[in-house]
């Protein structure tokens, strides 16, 4: 791991580089990133050794691409172009079945790995880079049999370094399921921000009265919309799909209000304290009718 480039230097992009450092000291990472001032802060932090340049990506042994989804479809095929045989690209995208449509046929094939680390915050940009970021978090691989095994074994090693749990699973399953439990939660997140922002007009009353339970919810309204809206955009069916049946639960605990059903809103509660046991890993033991 001597020569790794890096595209896109923010949280997970940043991350990348900190855990590459410090299991590899002798590294050298090299930046790109469309924004000049993430790059000076990058080399600043010592995220990276160097700016990229036309001859970087040619010369590395694993490129990285951690940008917005829109950019990354259009890059992609790009990057593959420009590698020597031996490289492995790895890529941080939130949908996939777009991107991996997209290189199917490319001769560089083998040499990418479309990967999903299910990793960050709501914070952006190479101050917000942490080494641990990736530590137990779940790395989906989608069609891991079109890239080539050596190179798989190359990525592989860095991710089992990293801590990372590693998931296989076709493209098309990622991003439906996704949808329902990333992507559902940041559009909730951002129109309840919406929602309090509209209804409560003194900022006063927002901040002395908002608790916790309020603050963990929007966090996520934190997050940035130009990789957000992208994401949205090229996962658009399954995202549809996984808002009518959140506005159908919504609308009919709606409905249990206005007809005075706490009984069955106190059950529907009940019963979806279950999600805990399911985040923690407990299995689920079935209740007795």
């Amino acid at each position: 791991m001597e020569r790794v480039a890096i595209v896109g230097i923010g949280l997970i992009g940043g991350s990348f580089a900190k855990g590459i450092k410090r299991l590899y000291p002798t590294s050298n990472i090299a930046g790109f990133d469309t924004n000049e001032s993430h790059l000076e802060e990058a080399m600043a932090l010592g995220l990276i050794d160097k700016k990229g340049d036309d001859n970087t990506i040619s010369e590395s042994e694993m490129v990285l691409v951690t940008i917005p989804v829109d950019v990354l479809v259009k890059e992609l095929p790009e990057i593959l172009n420009k590698i020597n045989e031996d490289c492995v690209v790895i890529d941080a995208g939130s949908t996939k079945a777009l991107l991996c449509q997209t290189v199917e046929d490319h001769p560089r094939r083998r040499n990418y790995l479309s990967c999903h680390p299910i990793a960050g915050t709501e914070f952006s940009g190479p101050s917000a880079a942490f080494d641990g970021l990736y530590e137990g978090k779940t790395n989906i691989i989608c069609e891991v049999e079109k890239t080539a095994f050596k190179l798989q074994e190359k990525a592989l090693n860095l991710f089992q370094q990293l801590g990372m749990r590693i998931r296989y699973m076709n493209p098309e399953a990622h991003d439906k399921h996704i949808a329902y439990v990333s992507h559902l939660s940041h559009i909730s997140s951002f129109m309840l921000g919406k929602t309090v922002i509209e209804e409560e007009q003194n900022e006063r009353d927002i901040f002395d009265m908002a608790g916790s339970g309020f603050e963990s919810t929007v966090r996520l309204a934190k997050s940035s919309p130009d990789m957000w809206t992208p994401i949205f955009e090229q996962n658009k069916a399954n995202v549809v799909r996984s808002l009518q049946e959140y506005i159908k639960n919504l609308e009919a605990f709606k409905q249990m209000m206005e007809e005075d059903d706490f009984v069955g809103i106190y059950d529907q509660m009940n019963n979806t304290n279950r999600i805990q046991q399911i985040l923690k890993g407990i299995p689920l033991t079935k209740t007795p009718k």
